[in-house]
């Protein structure tokens, strides 16, 4: 029930029942609500039921209510008639109870009378609403979780020892949730709570809540487990094969629910889902699936829910399960099965390198079935109708090979899952790539084939030539998605689902309180919601894709929800569903909170957070971005802006799997130095003519480096003509060729200075030596030597003197110190002519430095420096400045 709007803070509920006369406690009772424990407060007195009046009532004297009921605590007491308005006398007028009494009669309270006359009616009648005694909490749904009682004071967890099926049967009835299909344990108990249940329920499971069960107190007040007990509730609870009348081990299969059975519609009924049937059973495994009209009491008592089994699980109801949108059985086309036999009768192996199809014999005498272990499932695409195709044999889960995969061998697959028929047949790892072995390879399916391994392999099982690279995968009809679509906010607006490879509406008729709550928990916007009618008429076209929506405690999602079945027009446009969840929020970022670039871009189905498909946030929801002008310049920016170092590849056709929602950016045209994709030109938002299989994607180094302007400008891409005409690359052409214009000239200058400085090295050389011998003439005359050979050596400052004698046309003495090129010099040199020449070029032509920047062109060895850096600089290619 929706209290919120019908509290009243006044008309507290409160069930008071207990007042002493004649030295018993009154009994007291809950109406008209939907379980035992809430409804209309009534107190029994002198043998006639009657009301309370909602007078000065709260929540403490509905505490006492729900304690001396066994309920619970107390969690609501709506006044004014909530429950509707009773009949008889109006018993109590009020109640005034501290909160900690056992029953009501230990509390304050009127005279009991009937207040009818005293112009007291029945609209002011008291409610009380009560958690129970018993809840499944921690699961993801009101009917699965761990078992939890309440003491009073607080909920205290149930251990698994001596905890039984009957029990849970109990429970389950309890909480309205069907009938109890597991009763798991070994959940270890949170540290916080080191309180347990201190008795065991010896319930027989016939017993209406688990108040009135039987208890034993624990050996010494500790009970023995290794946990706490969960318990699975399910709508579907038993099955059975019927044939004239009789239930053995082939016929018609026929589901129990709600308490009544009935026939299963054969649509997407496989033979995994059969083995299943049989196994449960006690019958061996299943032969085959024979179709066609059977006799059925009634068209309505057609359960139309597809399950999705692999073949491995214990029970029906284990399978994944679809409701939503079941076909028209109306013509008696139920499932059936037929099984080998009782479970100890085992039949031969199948061949390893390839099964026989199976039903494909004439009788079942002729014996040529054998018992196959192989399984089938789909992982990776978030459905048990899309993913990447995975077969388990040989205790191993392994992969397809996408060599000759085409959409008869991805049909094969759909119907073996009971997933419809094959959208699309993926490849290149399009959902991530396998691990273990690679099964198939070379597959040459016919489209009729029952399973997937019985289809022409050339290269036989297990042999490949593959990488998981290739690994193949489907998306089939039956492939569900929801989202809201809303301009402003985040968990409001219009509801829609993803079906048959479209996205369409939902209709709002009959949609009750329970059904919006399972959406907004499915979409992650609390656990509550509303329906709003009053929105105007939605714009555009689309299909409204179903109908008759009726989900019920148990469902997780609202896949799981019985409906209509799938139409293209399920409604007219003025009747699409518009829901307001409890947790809506402004949607202009991904969180509540303002955002920055960064946060609006994220990767999703890589196999690290630096690898994946592009989605960007954009008007309230993620969408993707389509692959066309997709190069590594974008996947630069991309692995950029989200600290994910350089970009190793630009990722497209949708390698990491589809996205959906919106298409958001179409033709993105990055030059490299963006620091935000949002700064690149693009069509205009939502403006595309792409389809989810030409998704972008990125994978990045994943270290978080700054890249060298000039790495990222000159780096060139497989499609990089759009980023080199906007208006950067433009520049950057025009900047790259002046830049080539002064390198010409400054070459041209260089090769001039080196030829004069050649020759004036030759006239240095002539007139220094008539200079020493001219000195050796005046030494000897003024020292009155004899004969050269009587010399001595003179001093080397003397020689300094004399090499300090000026002569015209000579250069400076600092000039011609600068022959020596550092070591380091010369790698710098190497560095400029592999990589950027800006250095290059702002050191050569600065101006003020003079002659002192030549060691930029000399070494050790003059002649061969100088040709290295004319070669490297003249060869260079004008695109190196880009």
């Amino acid at each position: 029930m929706a209290l919120g709007r019908h509290l009243s803070l006044q008309g507290l509920c409160v069930l008071l029942l207990g007042t002493m006369v004649g030295g018993q406690a009154l009994e007291l009772r809950l109406k008209d609500g939907a379980h035992h424990c809430e409804g209309r407060v009534e107190v029994k007195h002198q043998g006639e039921w009657g009301t309370v009046n909602d007078v000065k009532w709260t929540l403490k004297d509905a505490s006492v209510v729900c304690r001396q009921l066994g309920c619970g605590a107390a969690i609501g007491f709506p006044g004014g008639a909530y429950f509707g308005p009773g009949l008889g006398p109006i018993w109590l007028l009020y109640t005034s109870c501290d909160g900690t009494e056992s029953t009501v009669s230990d509390c304050r309270h009127s005279n009991i009378i009937d207040y009818r006359n005293d112009s007291y009616s029945h609209d002011w009648d008291a409610g009380v609403v009560c958690s129970g005694f018993v809840r499944l909490a921690g699961g993801d749904a009101p009917c699965s979780g761990r078992v939890e009682v309440y003491s009073g004071e607080a909920w205290i967890p149930v251990s698994d020892g001596n905890f039984t099926l009957p029990t849970a049967q109990v429970i389950c009835a309890e909480l309205g949730c069907g009938k109890a299909v597991s009763v798991l344990g070994h959940e270890l108990f949170r540290e916080s709570s080191a309180r347990v249940w201190a008795e065991e329920f010896r319930c027989e499971g016939e017993e209406p809540e688990l108040w009135v069960c039987p208890r034993v107190p624990c050996p010494g007040g500790t009970c023995h487990h290794s946990g706490s007990a969960q318990v699975v509730c399910s709508a579907y609870s038993e099955v059975r094969l019927m044939t004239n009348g009789s239930s053995q081990c082939e016929g018609q299969v026929e589901v129990k629910i709600s308490g009544r059975w009935r026939a299963l519609c054969a649509s997407h009924w496989s033979l995994a889902n059969a083995n299943v049937v049989c196994r449960q059973l006690g019958c061996g495994v299943a032969i085959s699936t024979p179709g066609g009209p059977h006799l059925v009491e009634g068209g309505d008592q057609i359960l139309t829910a597809r399950f999705h089994c692999s073949g491995a699980e214990s029970f029906l109801w284990s399978c994944p399960v679809t409701a939503l949108g079941g076909p028209d059985c109306s013509h008696g086309n139920t499932a059936s099965v037929i099984c080998s036999g009782n479970q100890t009768q085992v039949l031969p192996q199948c061949n390893n390198s390839m099964a026989e199809p199976a039903g494909s014999a004439a009788s079942v005498e002729s014996a040529p079935y054998c018992s196959d272990s192989r399984q089938l499932r789909v992982v990776g695409g978030a459905s048990p109708c899309a993913g990447r195709v995975e077969i388990f044999d040989q205790g191993s889960w392994g992969t397809i090979c996408d060599d000759g995969w085409d959409l008869d061998d991805a049909h094969v697959v759909c119907r073996q899952l009971g997933c419809g028929e094959a959208l699309n047949a993926t490849g290149s790892a399009h959902f991530g790539a396998g691990s273990g072995p690679i099964w198939l390879d070379d597959l040459n399916c016919a489209g009729n084939e029952s399973q997937v391994w019985t289809c022409p392999s050339p290269r036989g099982w297990g042999r490949h030539d593959c990488r998981h690279k290739e690994d193949a995968g489907v998306i089939c009809s039956e492939f569900l998605a929801l989202r809201m679509v809303s301009e402003d906010q985040q968990c409001a607006g219009w509801l829609e689902v993803f079906y048959n490879g479209t996205w369409g509406s939902v209709c709002r008729s009959p949609m009750e309180d329970i059904t919006v709550s399972v959406i907004c928990r499915q979409l992650g916007c609390g656990d509550s919601g509303s329906l709003n009618t009053s929105v105007g008429l939605r714009g555009g076209s689309r299909p409204q894709w179903v109908d008759l929506i009726q989900c019920r405690k148990m469902d997780t999602s609202l896949w799981q929800c019985p409906s209509g079945p799938w139409k293209y027009s399920s409604c007219s446009p003025k009747e699409e569903a518009y829901i307001s969840c409890a947790g809506r929020r402004p949607k202009s970022c991904p969180t509540a909170a303002p955002c920055t670039d960064r946060e609006k871009l994220r990767l999703r189905g890589g196999d690290s957070k630096c690898s994946g498909r592009v989605e960007v946030w954009h008007s309230g929801s993620w969408g993707t971005v389509c692959d066309d002008s997709w190069s590594l310049a974008e996947a630069e920016v991309v692995c950029q802006q989200l600290g994910c170092g350089q970009a190793l590849e630009a990722v497209q056709s949708a390698a990491f799997g589809p996205g959906n929602g919106s298409i958001w950016l179409d033709e993105v045209r990055c030059g490299g130095r963006e620091s935000s994709l949002w700064d690149c030109a693009a069509e205009p938002w939502g403006q595309s003519d792409c389809k989810h299989e030409e998704d972008a994607g990125v994978r990045c180094s994943g270290v978080r480096t700054t890249v060298p302007t000039t790495i990222a400008g000159t780096r060139t891409t497989s499609n990089s003509l759009p980023g080199i005409f906007s208006l950067p690359g433009i520049l950057c052409l025009i900047l790259g060729a002046l830049l080539f214009l002064v390198l010409v000239i400054l070459m041209t200058q260089l090769l001039r200075w080196r030829a004069e400085r050649r020759a004036l090295s030759s006239y240095e050389d002539a007139l220094a030596e008539a200079v020493y011998e001219e000195l050796d003439y005046l030494l000897t005359q003024k020292e009155g030597l004899g004969s050269p050979d009587q010399r001595t050596d003179v001093p080397a400052e003397n020689y300094d003197d004399a090499e300090e004698v000026p002569v015209p046309g000579t250069p400076s003495a600092s000039q011609g110190n600068e022959e020596e090129v550092p070591p380091e010099k010369e790698d710098g040199v190497r560095s400029s002519q592999t990589g950027s020449y800006l250095n290059f070029s702002r050191e050569a032509a600065d101006p003020g430095e003079g002659e002192e920047s030549l060691w930029l062109f000399q070494g050790k060895n003059e002649d061969a420096g100088y040709d290295d850096v004319e070669l490297s600089a003249l060869g260079t290619s004008p695109m190196t400045f880009s």
